[in-house]
């Protein structure tokens, strides 16, 4: 198979879908490599380190996305590659189809194959594609929040672990899953009190034995979240419907009620954000207030860190890409099951039916198209 690495063109993305290490294993295997130039170049992977593993590097994205039978990718598809992408086509990327209603008419249009990582599940029903980057998102929402409370940068003039005398800030993380589990353990190892809310009973009581009483765990309930929003200095969003859009646990009415200089750092925008008062950011520009309280929704956040991102989600996805380029598309989406989970679009149909029920469209089961 012909495999293509365009390089990112999203605001602040220095990922890269493959690495040169990822290069040589299907080069092993007798598939082909087309690299764009610079691709990786900014996180250290060079064009030279790329054509030693056996890849071929290419000036253009459009020869690219021409010749290549399967595209990987970090992020998902902007506009212009879209419009690139040909019926029959494999990409493999993440999505995050359910807010971007523009984005899955235009791949329902380019009648290609669309793998999203953020759906692909494992044996335990867990999301080892997005764990990766989940992770990374994580611990830095952490550091996003130190950074932000500080009063040059429009906070509370606060030090998150505070010190002998002086109590440390308050943070709140809505969600227990990889990303609020991760802030969990940035925040607490930052000194920070911690108050972590989820639904998940058993979850909430596995967190209380790994740290006792240096957290605070609390069912979520709208009066829970509210009480403990309005009290916080930082709030984490992590919630996740596989797939789907966010909740908004987080009304505007509680923004508003919320200390000035406070953070709120949506970890969720990539799905629509858990916040009312969230809408997507850069890391150009990360942050905006509503009344007094600092947002921080950048929609990549591990693209910040992007040679650890790479690593870590590139070890993650390889398996599946030299699954898809061995077998075909088709033979491994029929194969693997966890990886069938992963199509959100199948040549011209929406087989994730998150995403349909999120756009009010018509859901295909990809299994009677493939039988």
């Amino acid at each position: 198979m012909i495999v293509g690495v365009p390089k990112e063109v999203k605001n602040h993305e220095y990922r890269v879908g493959l690495t040169p290490d990822q290069v040589t294993e299907l080069r092993l295997w007798g598939h082909q490599v087309l690299v764009q130039k610079n691709a990786g170049e900014a996180i250290g992977f060079m064009d030279e380190h790329y054509v030693m593993a056996g890849a071929q590097m290419v000036d253009c994205p459009s020869d690219i996305f021409a010749e290549a039978e399967m595209i990987v990718k970090v992020k998902e598809p902007q506009p212009e590659e879209c419009k690139m992408l040909r019926s029959g086509q494999v990409l493999f990327t993440y999505l995050h189809l359910a807010p971007d209603l523009h984005q899955t008419q235009a791949l329902v249009q380019s009648n290609a194959i669309c793998i999203a990582y953020e759906t692909v599940t494992s044996a335990n029903g867990r999301l080892p594609l997005l764990a990766p980057m989940s992770e990374v998102a994580g611990r830095m929402s952490i550091q996003a929040a130190a950074h932000h409370l500080e009063k040059a940068n429009g906070g509370r003039a606060l030090l998150l672990a505070g010190v002998p005398g002086v109590p440390a800030a308050d943070v709140v993380i809505l969600g227990a899953g990889v990303v609020g589990s991760a802030a969990l353990q940035m925040a607490v190892g930052m000194g920070s009190r911690v108050t972590i809310i989820d639904k998940n009973l058993d979850r909430l009581r596995e967190l209380d034995a790994l740290y006792g009483n240096k957290i605070h765990t609390l069912y979520s309930s709208t009066a829970n979240i509210e009480r403990s929003v309005l009290s916080a200095d930082v709030v984490i969003g992590s919630v996740l419907v596989p797939g789907g859009a966010a909740p908004k646990l987080v009304t505007r009415r509680m923004v508003s009620a919320m200390k000035s200089g406070s953070v709120i750092v949506d970890v969720a925008i990539d799905q629509g954000g858990c916040f009312e008062t969230s809408h997507a950011t850069t890391h150009q520009e990360p942050t905006y207030q509503i009344d007094d309280v600092i947002h921080y929704c950048v929609a990549n956040m591990p693209g910040a860190v992007a040679r650890t991102s790479t690593m870590a989600l590139t070890n993650a996805t390889a398996p599946f890409v030299m699954q898809i380029a061995n077998k075909g598309a088709q033979q491994a989406l029929i194969e693997n099951p966890h990886l069938m989970n992963g199509l959100n679009v199948y040549q011209g149909h929406i087989t994730c039916k998150a995403v349909a029920c999120a756009h009010g469209l018509d859901y295909m089961d990809p299994t009677t198209m493939m039988h």
